[in-house]
């Protein structure tokens, strides 16, 4: 919640489940009110990476530029801690031009990496992660997940077993450091969260079968719109792998698998509108744990004019 007393500059969380609508109603936002957008997603940082991350067309970026997308090559790493740079330099920017900053998206670990700060964790250690990566090729993520389960039995419980990237997040920690995850993020100091009053505001489905139909109805026109011809574009390149972040993307994740030949063409949609639900009910549970956040309802009627007196509270 934004005091009307505190003078400092704000920000604006636009936060939600996949295909909850998030982008279509920035965009809308930023025609109405003195708002640019940021966003806040671990996908559309990457290039040549479009149709799977429902990345805004030209011309919606031509009337609503987005900051932080399209920064970063599929074979390069992007970390929370690289996004809370990038985003707080963003917001500077934004400010000082007079607009209020709209973080918009859905990756969840990079709005508390801006809220609340990062603890102090080793940094990525390639000869561990390729040592967990051949060992994930023997006895597959869900092996690991329970080799996790038994040394940091708190993060596994928060994991999926198919989490490939914070599974071996979490066990690259372990060996780094021989002390649980979860026990290094309850000891650490975050260093300093966002300076900033932040208004938080989340859209989603009340009616889960809702969400649910509209994330089957966006993985089948991805796949319409050309998705495979997408992932096979990057495997051809020569110089991508199914572990790398960018790669482990829903969606991206299983269409890999399929061109591997290991699913036939209906499998592959089934596994990936799966993945998708599994992804959205990680984001669901991630805000209903959000502080502060006003929540509304596509079910209600189109959210705009909600969100637009709330966002007009802070921008005059």
């Amino acid at each position: 919640m934004v005091s009307s007393a505190d003078a400092r500059p704000p920000v604006i969380f636009l936060m939600g489940p996949t295909a909850s609508g998030k982008t279509g109603l920035a965009v809308e936002l930023v025609q109405r009110l003195p708002l640019e957008i940021v966003s806040v997603d671990s996908a559309l940082v990457y290039r040549g990476m479009d149709i799977g991350t429902a990345k805004p067309d030209a011309a919606t970026l031509a009337a609503a530029p987005h900051r932080l997308i399209d920064i970063r090559d599929p074979a390069e790493t992007y970390s929370a801690a690289d996004f809370r740079a990038d985003a707080l330099r963003e917001i500077e920017a934004i400010h000082a031009r007079g607009h209020v900053p709209l973080l918009v998206g859905g990756t969840m670990l990079y709005f508390q990496a801006l809220e609340s700060g990062l603890a102090a964790l080793p940094a990525a250690d390639t000869a561990v992660r390729e040592r967990l990566e051949q060992q994930a090729a023997d006895v597959g993520w869900p092996g690991l997940h329970r080799r996790l389960a038994e040394a940091d039995p708190e993060t596994a419980a928060r994991l999926h077993p198919n989490d490939a990237q914070r599974i071996q997040r979490a066990l690259e920690v372990l060996a780094l450091t021989g002390r649980p995850l979860s026990s290094l993020l309850t000891d650490a100091q975050a260093p300093g969260g966002l300076a900033y009053p932040c208004l938080k505001l989340v859209v989603t489905a009340r009616d889960r079968a809702l969400l649910h139909e509209r994330i089957a109805t966006r993985f089948r026109a991805m796949l319409a719109q050309g998705l495979i011809d997408e992932v096979a574009a990057l495997k051809a390149r020569g110089d991508l792998h199914a572990g790398l972040p960018s790669m482990r993307s829903v969606g991206y994740r299983q269409v890999w698998t399929y061109l591997e030949g290991h699913w036939d063409r209906e499998t592959l949609e089934h596994k990936g509108i799966v993945a998708t639900r599994q992804f959205a009910k990680r984001q669901m549970t991630w805000l209903r744990r959000s502080q502060g956040a006003e929540w509304s309802f596509i079910e209600d009627g189109d959210p705009v004019s909600w969100l637009a007196s709330r966002c007009r509270s802070l921008t005059g």
